[in-house]
């Protein structure tokens, strides 16, 4: 053994503090290992997990049969079969997801009270391809009554899904309102009667009680670990990691401040983020152009689980992509917001600096960005983009960040060129610097398409994923609207993402493989710190589904278990619902 002064030892040393590091936690303990640390270098906890939907695409899962949904393993993998290249497809680690990630679910919900509901009208992405589903794939965290975690509240990151930013509001309600679904406005004024009906709670704190999305899924992982007494250090960074004889053996951190070697008896595990906040690695890897201000990620993801194996000679794959999707750079908003909705809606359209569209809208974002970036060059720039509205448009559906009138609209919008208006299209692409007669051509072909209900120029609307986000009232077709009424409006959309896909090259065990393909003894990675098993997002909850079932992988392989475990006789208790 090393005479490596060491100050503090466990079995596992999870680095990170998202939906995988916490499910390699949970299940590592639930399997038998009791010495686990888990250490987190920002002070709240929660990664780009707790800023997400929260969503996890989990085909064949329980909760999707037990609403009666029929689905197969067959048809989940002709469908990633047809809508994952094969250059960049591989099928041992797909394979392996589908056949272990309803296994995961399994385990999280017969050992703990983490509980999920199965989106029934939520479709895959890629909704016209072989085996795709119009629902039942993705699930997401069942929204409870947050109380027992309440002096630690402030230790999460907050999310960003809310009303008002006050109520938190799960996917499928924030469906129904946004698309003005039948029953939005109940739902609406249930949701703000409950909340300011709880006035102990609100006495105390800025934002409801009940959880849901990306914030709800870290927050009852979090419960369950608190349960098992698993500790995780907040405050407390991964400066490099410790290898002896080609085998790691456990890492240098930095605690408030201090260093520390940490011996890992059994294994270390990244599950840290991608690199996304890292511009110089975004310059060297990513496509241009390249922002770490255009991206929705979590600030502490730079890459530093990356690096590290990088500095023991792994292998890295992916390193040019991202989860990319447009978003909207608000001044004195601290995180960029994801433009998904809103472009999706009927009444928007998005151009490009010449002021012509580029593509369909109403597509799921990952596609709509690619495609951006795949056309985007000096003579034909679509970074940044423009989304394009009127004052009805505004009125009916709302636009994140103008939710009132045009006067209320703050003066630094429009001087950092987040947004112009003008009353006429001449007048709007004037003030946003688009091309004027480009844009009054394209708004009076799509205009055209809105009254006919047929997009002939990208077909929008004409897939089951395109609707969406569409109003279900709005004929002939939910996706296409006339923009007529001014004042006319444009936001400006970045090339952004929310986190990046490339990392470390994992095996079907999680365990990271050097250059040459061979396993790195005692190192094991998982999230967006590896390289990506589904890097097309297939469906939504592509990045957390498979996070969290490597991360239930490495937690079985580090035990020396292969199959699943058998379930524990007894059965846990779901968190408090409303």
């Amino acid at each position: 053994m090393t005479k490596r002064q060491w100050q503090h030892t466990v079995d596992t040393l999870i680095v990170g503090s998202g939906n995988g590091a916490m499910t390699t936690a949970l299940c590592s303990h639930i399997l038998g290992t009791a010495d686990i640390l888990l250490i987190e270098k920002d002070e709240k906890i929660g990664g780009t997990s707790a800023l997400s939907g929260g969503g996890i695409w989990i085909p064949n899962n329980r909760y999707a049969k037990a609403a009666g949904a029929k689905d197969s393993i067959e048809d989940a993998k002709a469908y990633l079969t047809e809508t994952i290249p094969d250059t960049i497809r591989r099928d041992d680690m797909i394979d392996c997801y589908l056949e272990n990630a309803p296994k995961m679910v399994d385990m999280l919900h017969e050992n703990t009270r983490i509980r999920y509901d199965s989106l029934e009208k939520y479709p895959d992405y890629y909704s016209n391809a072989t085996g795709a589903r119009n629902g039942h794939r993705s699930l997401e965290p069942t929204p409870f009554k947050v109380t027992e975690l309440e002096d630690e509240l402030d230790n999460i990151l907050p999310g960003t899904i809310y009303m008002f930013d006050r109520i938190n509001m799960s996917q499928h309600d924030a469906q129904i309102m946004s698309c003005k679904e039948k029953g939005a406005k109940r739902l609406a004024l249930k949701k703000l009667f409950k909340h300011y009906s709880d006035i102990p709670w609100l006495l105390k704190h800025h934002r409801g009680r009940e959880v849901s999305c990306g914030f709800g899924g870290i927050a009852q992982l979090y419960i369950a670990l608190r349960e098992r007494n698993i500790p995780l250090w907040r405050n407390t960074a991964m400066i490099e990691l410790i290898s002896e004889d080609g085998i790691v053996i456990g890492a240098v951190v930095e605690k408030e401040g201090k260093r520390m070697n940490i011996r890992a008896r059994k294994a270390v595990v990244l599950a840290c983020g991608g690199f996304e906040h890292n511009q110089q690695m975004r310059e060297k890897y990513l496509p241009s152009p390249t922002n770490t201000q255009w991206s929705a990620g979590t600030l502490s993801n730079t890459g530093d689980g990356i690096n590290a194996g990088l500095a023991l000679g792994a292998q890295t794959s992916l390193m040019d992509n991202a989860w990319w999707c447009t978003t909207m750079h608000i001044p004195r908003v601290p995180y960029p917001f994801l433009s998904i909705v809103t472009k999706a809606q009927p009444g928007t359209i998005v151009v490009n600096k010449k002021g012509k569209r580029f593509s369909n809208e109403s597509q799921n974002y990952m596609a709509f960005q690619k495609e951006l970036l795949s056309l985007h060059s000096e003579e034909n720039p679509c970074a940044p983009c423009y989304m394009i509205f009127d004052d009805n448009f505004k009125k009916k559906y709302g636009a994140y960040p103008l939710m009132g009138p045009k006067w209320t609209i703050p003066k630094d919008y429009f001087e950092e060129g987040l947004v112009a208006c003008g009353d006429t299209v001449e007048e709007l692409a004037t003030n946003a610097g688009l091309d004027v007669e480009n844009l009054k051509q394209t708004v009076n072909t799509f205009n055209g398409y809105a009254r006919t209900g047929k997009d002939l120029d990208f077909k929008r609307g004409d897939y089951a994923y395109d609707r969406y986000y569409g109003d279900p009232t709005n004929k002939p077709n939910p996706c296409l609207g006339e923009i007529l009424t001014p004042p006319l409006y444009s936001l400006t959309l970045q090339a952004g993402d929310f986190g990046t896909q490339g990392g470390l090259t994992t095996n079907c065990n999680a365990q990271v493989l050097d250059t040459e393909g061979q396993a790195i003894t005692g190192l094991y990675a998982t999230g967006n710190c590896s390289a990506a098993v589904l890097p097309t997002y297939p469906g939504p909850g592509s990045t957390l589904g498979p996070a969290m079932t490597f991360a239930y992988q490495a937690a079985k392989h580090i035990q020396g278990q292969q199959q699943q475990c058998s379930n524990s006789d007894q059965k846990a208790e779901p968190l408090a619902t409303n």
